[in-house]
């Protein structure tokens, strides 16, 4: 296919706090580092890394820590904006307050800053690919920590190497299954929706559709990654060429489903 069926969606990769934003941050530098090195998903957008021309990347161009476009927008209807950390976060992991609840007018304003046209890109991206080549495979690419933070929903301290999020109407369960035995091959522990759950779809394709195939990935960051200072372990390359080879035989498998379908 001329065009990439396959596009990755990086959410929380990025480290840029906009400077005009940054006076909204309640914590010092030094905290406000730490907070990063908490709550991002440092070197996603590497350990995922593909070719234009087998992958569609969106990547958010800003910190999660000034809004998180894995949310949703109405705070009735998201779990985390109890813990203040709805689609424009009031509080750090640990609940310590990162910023002031915004205004509404300044709410909205974040999400026309940043939400809306990140979604924009994302629908477009899926839609393109859909319209290219019959079918997309979306996958949502996210690390998390190797120990629970306060603010997680599952605090269980027995995490697995990868986790692999589902959606009841965009993750066949082929799909799940080629996943969990890739990385299982590969010598990995998986465990599904375990311990974050579910799989991010833009809105216009919410709806069951069979065009649409999506599945997050999770990495734990122990794979990959000091926790302690940020920086890549010897052992980053190897992780990033699993996933790479993880990437290929999903994008591989449901090319197969749609020339044979």
């Amino acid at each position: 296919m001329s065009h990439p069926l396959t596009v990755l969606h990086l959410p929380h990769s990025s480290l840029d706090i906009p400077a005009n934003r940054r006076e909204a941050l309640l914590l010092s530098e030094p905290e406000l580092e730490r907070e990063l090195l908490i709550m991002t998903d440092r070197f996603t957008d590497q350990l995922f890394f593909c070719d234009d021309s087998d992958a569609t990347s969106v990547r958010f161009p800003v910190s999660r820590l000034i809004l998180d476009p894995e949310r949703y927008v109405q705070d009735d209807l998201e779990p985390m904006a109890e813990r203040g950390m709805g689609v424009v976060y009031t509080r750090c992991a640990d609940g310590r307050p990162l910023r002031l609840p915004p205004t509404p007018s300044g709410r909205q304003e974040l999400i026309e800053e940043f939400y809306l046209p990140h979604h924009r890109a994302l629908t477009t991206a899926v839609q393109e690919a859909v319209d290219h080549c019959g079918i997309c495979l979306l996958l949502d690419c996210h690390s998390y920590p190797e120990e629970a933070i306060p603010c997680d929903l599952d605090p269980s301290s027995d995490r697995p190497d990868i986790c692999l999020g589902t959606s009841a109407v965009h993750t066949p369960d082929w799909l799940a299954q080629c996943a969990r035995d890739s990385f299982e091959n590969e010598g990995f522990e998986v465990a599904m929706d375990r311990p974050y759950a579910g799989v991010l779809v833009p809105t216009d394709h919410g709806r069951p559709d069979t065009s649409v195939c999506a599945l997050m990935i999770e990495v734990n960051r122990r794979l990959y990654m000091n926790e302690r200072n940020g920086d890549k372990l010897p052992e980053f390359g190897q992780t990033q060429a699993v996933v790479r080879r993880v990437i290929r035989s999903l994008t591989t498998t449901v090319e197969q489903r749609v020339t044979h379908s």
